[in-house]
């Protein structure tokens, strides 16, 4: 898994790019979300693994770094998810790239600085806390974006996925994907790395055992 997942999140990547989500679909909210998911949520994680794997971390990790990388992520993605912010990336390539660069490094980071040293408990525990942190925010965010009352990003019907959707369905639908997927993927990271600190205490009073029958 560890060596194909550097291919596979530059693949996605590029499909998430360089396809119709933020081309022909680019005024859909739902086309947004997708690719926006796609990024933090898939293409984000498995760069980070793949290059935790080429590179290891030698040294230490200062311990606040997951917490700050969930902060950025914060941040970044609900301050692109303004009205305004939102319109100026359907608006502009420019800010769009902008938008999807920080994205993407938003994303590394938190996955990056969460799951490089998974080997020491404190460091997991707290990458564990930094990805369930952003779990809830990720859920907050998509349900309050799929039970607004009125559109918050534009007006008149939108295409996604050949779908014609009225500007609040488009949001609803948007909204929904956030919260199942950003949800699911932060929380199945989040879980891993809790897990970790239950394992290594049961491989560590084995280990005695073993040395002694060998």
């Amino acid at each position: 898994m560890s060596r194909i997942a550097l291919p596979a999140g530059l693949i996605l990547l590029a499909l998430v790019w360089f396809g119709p989500l933020l081309d022909s679909w680019r005024a859909s909210f739902s086309a947004h979300m997708v690719a926006h998911m796609g990024v933090v949520g898939i293409a984000a994680p498995l760069i980070a693994i793949g290059l935790s794997q080429r590179w290891k971390q030698r040294t230490p990790m200062p311990l606040a770094l997951p917490v700050i990388a969930s902060a950025l992520e914060l941040v970044t993605v609900w301050g692109w998810h303004a009205p305004a912010m939102r319109r100026l990336a359907e608006a502009s390539v420019t800010a769009a790239v902008i938008e999807q660069a920080t994205f993407l490094l938003a994303g590394m980071l938190l996955w990056w600085t969460a799951i490089s040293q998974p080997q020491n408990r404190i460091h997991a525990a707290i990458g564990a806390g930094a990805l369930l942190l952003t779990s809830i925010h990720m859920t907050l965010l998509g349900a309050l974006l799929s039970l607004s009352q009125r559109p918050l990003y534009g007006e008149g019907e939108v295409t996604c996925f050949g779908i014609v959707l009225g500007a609040q369905q488009d949001q609803q639908l948007g909204g929904i994907i956030m919260l199942l997927v950003g949800a699911i993927v932060y929380l199945a990271g989040g879980v891993w790395l809790a897990t970790r600190l239950v394992e290594e205490p049961a491989a560590a009073a084995d280990a005695p055992v073993k040395k002694a029958r060998s």
